[in-house]
């Protein structure tokens, strides 16, 4: 397990000088910049707008550039904002514990939901029950997430059920931490509850198909041959067999939860990575789309660990292997 980790994070490091080296020349070769914006307001002289590019480096070769912001972000200096005029380690501490937060409400909520219902449906397949989550599943996957958070957006302003924007309505000094707590969690669950039913379809699809396959080989047959009670065979046998494939798509969905919350976070308000990228990318924000980048391939390659380590703590067979 500790050589699969170190090899992970080894190849961690090529991964991340490659991607943030093809997305600076891309960016740096694009038309415009974010000064070429300030050129458009009459009150800021050309001198000052070459003066502003000259402090933060823009007047160098593109490949100087590159290796002037790769030195500095070994040492975990990702530079500062042309928009905002704070270091971009700064935003991006404040923005990605929100999005890992709205990632993790999420996905957790997905599988709560997601794995039971599909053991149920898989051990009762072809009957009313089967078929009615079945075609529930199909409508989730074949919404939108900035469909289905536009009608919850719509929803709750009609009702004022929950509120909407931002991370939290309590500002006094004196609040307790439970009611700061609360308080976040109620602006957390419109967009968590957003991405929790458009992923909850496709996750309940493929544990169902896993649970399937699992119920119907030998194994299983044998089991029950040797008088193997009803609910050992489900959960201990078929289920723990039929959950291992997931998770290697718990990997890949905390790296798509963590980089595709981008119009949920936008429609609903919630200040998250998705939208600081989106901000950054529009205004041309050099410094703040690198720092961002960066940390996205990081997550998703989290993420996929995370997935690796939880198939081998699952299946003895990885760990023997």
């Amino acid at each position: 397990m500790k050589r699969l980790i170190i090899k992970r994070l080894l190849q961690l490091i090529p991964m991340l000088i490659g991607m943030s080296f093809v997305s600076f020349i891309i960016i740096q070769s694009s038309p415009g910049d974010y000064f070429a914006q300030m050129k458009m307001n009459p009150e800021i002289s050309p001198e000052t707008i070459e003066s502003m590019r000259t402090s933060f480096g823009l007047d160098r070769p593109i490949l100087v550039q590159y290796f002037l912001w790769l030195k500095n972000m070994c040492k975990l200096d990702f530079g500062v904002s042309f928009a905002y005029h704070i270091p971009v380690k700064t935003l991006i501490k404040f923005r990605l514990k929100n999005t890992i937060c709205l990632a993790i409400f999420s996905l957790f909520m997905s599988w709560i939901i997601a794995v039971p219902l599909a053991v149920i449906a898989g051990y009762k397949e072809g009957t009313f029950f089967d078929k009615l989550l079945s075609m529930c599943a199909y409508f989730s996957i074949s919404l939108p997430s900035f469909f289905v958070a536009l009608l919850f957006v719509y929803f709750i302003s009609k009702t004022n059920l929950l509120p909407i924007g931002g991370t939290r309505s309590i500002f006094e000094v004196d609040a307790s931490t439970i009611m700061v707590f609360k308080d976040y969690m109620k602006h957390l669950l419109v967009p968590g509850l957003v991405l929790c039913l458009v992923n909850v379809g496709g996750l309940f699809r493929l544990m169902k198909n896993n649970f399937i396959e699992t119920f119907n080989t030998p194994f299983i047959l044998a089991a029950w041959a040797r008088g193997v009670s009803r609910n050992s065979v489900i959960f201990k046998h078929t289920l723990r067999n039929a959950l291992n494939p997931m998770f290697t798509i718990l990997g890949m969905e905390i790296g798509s939860l963590l980089n595709g919350a981008a119009l949920t976070e936008i429609i609903c308000g919630w200040p998250g990575m998705g939208s600081l990228v989106l901000e950054a990318v529009l205004s041309h924000d050099l410094y703040l789309v690198m720092g961002s980048l960066v940390i996205s391939g990081f997550l998703l390659v989290l993420g996929n660990l995370i997935g690796d380590i939880l198939i081998a703590f699952f299946d003895p067979r990885i760990r023997i292997s």
